[in-house]
């Protein structure tokens, strides 16, 4: 595992912390992670959930790796757009969410997206190693759009296979292959 001046990130998509999710179970398993605090307040803006990006990085001394999902992974690139100056040894982004498609309902609309900041989305060059991670059936992000972003970031593309939104509802709970792509990104 990454060693112990190297802390984990968590950066949850909207729906913030849910239990059973891969990134809560990752973050009671690994030692040192700290997680982005979910927001009691304008909750679907973008510009609060990057500034909450850069709250919990505040809290961390030495090297970070961040972990982020779905709109998670969207949060990390606007906030590398907004110019990062912390340096971050490396970020796995999973099955990150194409916000600039409509979604399926219960999602909040791209209009409601657009009105919050999400969109565009940020397409230059992350300024850190990365590994986007994503599924060949997601209902949030096509496989050649999230190909699209990897290539647009910069990113490494690992396609997982049939694993839908990799989350709870898609029959995951523990994900051990997130801890082998962090170990990629040492």
């Amino acid at each position: 595992m990454a060693s112990t001046k190297t802390t984990v990130l968590i950066v949850p998509g909207l729906r913030d912390h849910v239990p059973e999710h891969w990134q809560t179970l990752l973050a009671a398993k690994l030692p040192g992670v700290v997680s982005v605090a979910p927001l009691e307040q304008d909750k679907l803006s973008c510009a609060a959930r990057v500034d909450a990006i850069d709250r919990a990085l505040a809290t961390i001394e030495g090297q970070v790796i961040i972990v982020a999902h779905s709109a998670g992974a969207m949060m990390v690139a606007h906030w590398a757009a907004r110019g990062a100056t912390r340096e971050i040894l490396g970020a796995l982004l999973a099955a990150p969410a194409d916000l600039e498609t409509p979604m399926p309902a219960g999602y909040p609309t791209t209009d409601t997206l657009s009105d919050h900041g999400w969109l565009p989305i940020p397409r230059g060059k992350l300024p850190f190693p990365s590994i986007v991670a994503a599924s060949s059936n997601d209902p949030l992000t096509r496989l050649d759009r999230a190909r699209d972003l990897a290539q647009a970031w910069g990113s490494r593309f690992a396609e997982l296979g049939e694993v839908g939104h990799l989350n709870h509802a898609s029959g995951y709970g523990e994900w051990p292959q997130a801890e082998a792509f962090i170990r990629e990104l040492s």
